[in-house]
C-alpha cells in the first residue's frame, strides 16, 4: 500500500515543488501588466455603474441624498424634491433579490469576496471560475446601487483575482505562477477603485497570512496596481478619495491618546466581528433557498436605516440627508475627517458619530452576512473613521487642546480598525498615508497599529486567512521539500544484511531462483570479478522475464542490467527520491566512499517520511490556525469549484 502511495506522491511532488524562478520574471511582468489593464478597465466600469445607479435609484427616485466622499462626486446628482422613505426601505431588498438570483449558480460570488479569493489561493491552486467575473460585477452593482452597506473593493478584489486566474489558465502557466497572477489581480482591483497603488500592492501580498508576505508576488503586484491606477485616473482624473487638512503636525504629547484610541478600537473591532458572525449564522439558519437570503438582509437593512435617516434628519433639519449607513460609507468617513455643515458641535457630534458607527456596523453585517455581494473593506474603514473622529472630538473636549485635530484621529482610526482585524498593519499604514497625501501621521499610525495588531491577534476578519506561509497548502510542497533535504540517507538506510548480487554472466534462470528467495529485495546489483558495480537488475525486469519462460534459456545479468544508480549515506532524501523517480526504480543501493554496498533505501521509506511530514503540516495548520471548512466561510460553497467555467 505504501509503495503505491509512493508511486503516486513522489513524481507529483518533484514535478510541482520548484519555487518561482527569477528567469521567468520578465514574462511574469508583462502578464501582470495585462492583468492590471483588464482589472483597471473593469474596475472603472464597475465604479461608474455603481455611482450612476445610486444616482438614479437613491438620489432621483427615493429623494435620498447619498453621502459621498470628496473623490466620489463625479456622478452626484440632485435629489428629488420629495423624500420617499417607503422606496428607501424596499430598494435594498430589491437589490438583494437581484443579487440572489444572479448568484444562484455561482455561490462563490456572494459575500465580501476576500475569503473566496484567499480560499482559491491557498487551497485551489489559484483557480477561480471565469463566470465569477461577470456575476460578481453584476451582483455587486445590484447590491451597492440600491444602497447595500458594503464596499467596492471586496468585489474588485475577487474580480481582479479571477482575471489573474483566467490569464494564467489561458496562457497555461504553472500553479505557482497562476497564484502570483491572482495576487497581482487583487492588487489591481483594489487600486482601481481605492486609488492607492502602493497600499493596494502591499495589501494584496500581506492579506494572505496573519504573519508574513507573499514576497514573490510583490513586484508583479506593484506593476499591476500601477497599470490599473493609471487607467482609472486617466478616465476620472487624478484625485484622492478624501479631502483633508493639508498638514497634520506631529505632537509627541498626543501619542498616549493614539495608543488609547488603538485599545478602544480593538474592543470595538471584536464587537463588530461578533455581530458579523452572529448575523451570518442567523442568515444561514433561515429556511428556504440560499439565494433569497440577500433579499431578507436587504429588507432588514432598509427597516434599520430608514427610521434612523428620518429621525436624525428631523433633528438636524435635513430630510433625506445621507448619513453613510447605506452604501460604502466613505461619505461618513469624509464627515468624520473634515466635518460637515449638518454635523452638530460638541458632545452631540461625538454621540452622532458613535451612533452612525454602530448603525454602519449592523448595516454591513446585514448586507454581507446574508450573502449580499459587497465588500467588507469599505465598511471597516468607515466604522474606524467614525469611531476615530468621535474619539478625537471627545479628546478635544476633555483635554481642551486646540491643537488636537479630530481628522487625524479619524484617519488613524480608519487604518487601525481594518488593519488590526485583517492583520495587514504595513498595508494599512501605507494606505492611510496615501489617503492623507503625506506621511505626517506615520508615527501615530505605527504606534496604534502595533497595539491593535497585538490586541487582535486571535481575531480574524477573513476566516480563510492562514497563520503564515508555512501553514498554507500552497507552500506545503516547498516545506516538505525542505524536510526531505534535512534528512540524510544514513538516517534511514537499512544496513546490508542478507542481499543478493549477480555477476554479469549469471544466467536468467538462476537470477529468478535467487529473487524468489528474497522477495523483499527489488534491485539486484551486478558486480564484476574485481568487485566493481557494473549495473542494476530491477525486480520489474525479472518479473517480465519470468512471464517469458523462453527468455530464461539465453539471457544473462549483463543483458538485463541498467546503468548503476546509487546514493551515499551523506546524500539527502531529496536526491535519493529524485534518482528513484528519474530511473523508475523502487530501491537504490547505498554505497560508501570506496563503492562498497552498505545497505539499501527504498521508496516506501521516503514516502513514509513525506506522508508523516504532510500529516504534521496539516495538524499544525488545523491546531494553530483552526482553519474552518470551506462551507463555514461566507461566500464559499461546500463543493469544489475548480473545474468548469
Amino acid at each position: 500500500m505504501l509503495d503505491r502511495q509512493a508511486r503516486t506522491y513522489l513524481p507529483i511532488f518533484f514535478a510541482a515543488s520548484s519555487p518561482l524562478d527569477l528567469r521567468i520574471l520578465g514574462r511574469m511582468l508583462w502578464r501582470a501588466a495585462l492583468v492590471g489593464a483588464a482589472a483597471g478597465l473593469l474596475g472603472a466600469a464597475f465604479f461608474a455603474a455603481v455611482e450612476y445607479l445610486q444616482r438614479l435609484l437613491l438620489d432621483e427616485m427615493a429623494g435620498y441624498s447619498v453621502l459621498r466622499a470628496h473623490g466620489e462626486t463625479f456622478a452626484a446628482g440632485h435629489p428629488a424634491e420629495h423624500f420617499r422613505p417607503w422606496m428607501l426601505c424596499i430598494l435594498p431588498a430589491l437589490g438583494g433579490l437581484a443579487c440572489g438570483l444572479l448568484t444562484r449558480s455561482v455561490p462563490e460570488a456572494r459575500g465580501g469576496g476576500g475569503d473566496t479569493m484567499l480560499e482559491a489561493f491557498h487551497r485551489r491552486n489559484g483557480a477561480i471560475r471565469r463566470r465569477v467575473i461577470p456575476t460578481k460585477l453584476l451582483a455587486s452593482t445590484a447590491i451597492l446601487g440600491t444602497g447595500g452597506s458594503g464596499g467596492r473593493e471586496g468585489p474588485t478584489m475577487l474580480v481582479g483575482g479571477a482575471i489573474g486566474s483566467l490569464v494564467g489558465r489561458v496562457l497555461h502557466v504553472s500553479a505557482r505562477e497562476r497564484r502570483i497572477l491572482l495576487i497581482a489581480g487583487v492588487a489591481a482591483g483594489i487600486s482601481a477603485v481605492f486609488r492607492t497603488p502602493l497600499g493596494a500592492a502591499l495589501l494584496a501580498v500581506e492579506i494572505l497570512y496573519n504573519d508574513g508576505f507573499e514576497s514573490d508576488a510583490l513586484v508583479p503586484s506593484v506593476l499591476a496596481s500601477v497599470v490599473a491606477y493609471s487607467i482609472v485616473i486617466s478616465i476620472f482624473g487624478e484625485t484622492t478619495l478624501f479631502s483633508h487638512s493639508p498638514r497634520f503636525p506631529f505632537i509627541a504629547a498626543h501619542l498616549p491618546l493614539y495608543a488609547l484610541l488603538a485599545i478602544v478600537l480593538s474592543l470595538c473591532a471584536i464587537g463588530f466581528l461578533r455581530v458579523f458572525r452572529a448575523v451570518h449564522r442567523a442568515s444561514a439558519a433561515l429556511p428556504g433557498p440560499a439565494w433569497i437570503r440577500p433579499a431578507i438582509g436587504g429588507l432588514a437593512l432598509g427597516l434599520l436605516a430608514t427610521p434612523i435617516v428620518m429621525l436624525v434628519g428631523d433633528r438636524l433639519g435635513t430630510e433625506g440627508q445621507g448619513l453613510g449607513i447605506l452604501g460604502g460609507g466613505y461619505g461618513a468617513a469624509q464627515t468624520a475627517i473634515t466635518g460637515a455643515p449638518w454635523l452638530p458641535g460638541g458632545w452631540n457630534a461625538v454621540g452622532l458619530l458613535c451612533l452612525l458607527a454602530s448603525a454602519k456596523a449592523l448595516a454591513s453585517a446585514l448586507t454581507i452576512g446574508s450573502g449580499g455581494s459587497a465588500g467588507d473593506f469599505a465598511p471597516s474603514l468607515a466604522i474606524g473613521a467614525l469611531l476615530g473622529g468621535a474619539f478625537g472630538r471627545a479628546a478635544q473636549l476633555v483635554v481642551g487642546d486646540p491643537s488636537l485635530d479630530p481628522g487625524a484621529f479619524a484617519l488613524v482610526g480608519m487604518g487601525v480598525f481594518y488593519g488590526g482585524m485583517a492583520h495587514v498593519p504595513l498595508a494599512a499604514l501605507v494606505l492611510v498615508c496615501e489617503l492623507a497625501g503625506n506621511y505626517d501621521l506615520l508615527v501615530p499610525l505605527m504606534l496604534a497599529l502595533a497595539i491593535a495588531f497585538v490586541a487582535l491577534r486571535r481575531q480574524r476578519l477573513y476566516l480563510a486567512q492562514v497563520a503564515s506561509p508555512r501553514e498554507s497548502p500552497a507552500h506545503r510542497d516547498a516545506l516538505l521539500l525542505e524536510t526531505l533535504q534535512s534528512i540524510r540517507v544514513s538516517d534511514l538506510v537499512a544496513r546490508a544484511g542478507p542481499h543478493a548480487s549477480f555477476a554479469p554472466a549469471t544466467p536468467a534462470g538462476e537470477m529468478l531462483v535467487v529473487a524468489s528467495d528474497l522477495p523483499s529485495q527489488d534491485v539486484f546489483p551486478v558486480i564484476d570479478a574485481g568487485g566493481v558495480l557494473r549495473g542494476l537488475v530491477s525486480g520489474e525486469a525479472l518479473r517480465v522475464l519470468a512471464a517469458d519462460r523462453e527468455g530464461t534459456f539465453w539471457a544473462v545479468a549483463a543483458d538485463l542490467m541498467t546503468a548503476p544508480v546509487t546514493v551515499t549515506p551523506a546524500d539527502h532524501l531529496r536526491r535519493a527520491a529524485e534518482r528513484l523517480v528519474n530511473n523508475n526504480l523502487r530501491e537504490l543501493p547505498v554505497v560508501d566512499g570506496e563503492g562498497r554496498i552498505v545497505g539499501f533505501i527504498d521508496e516506501a521509506e521516503i514516502a513514509r517520511v513525506y506522508l508523516q511530514a504532510a500529516a504534521r503540516a496539516e495538524a499544525a495548520s488545523d491546531s494553530s490556525v483552526q482553519m474552518p471548512r470551506a462551507a463555514s466561510v461566507p461566500g464559499i460553497p461546500d463543493r469544489s469549484r475548480e473545474s468548469g467555467p
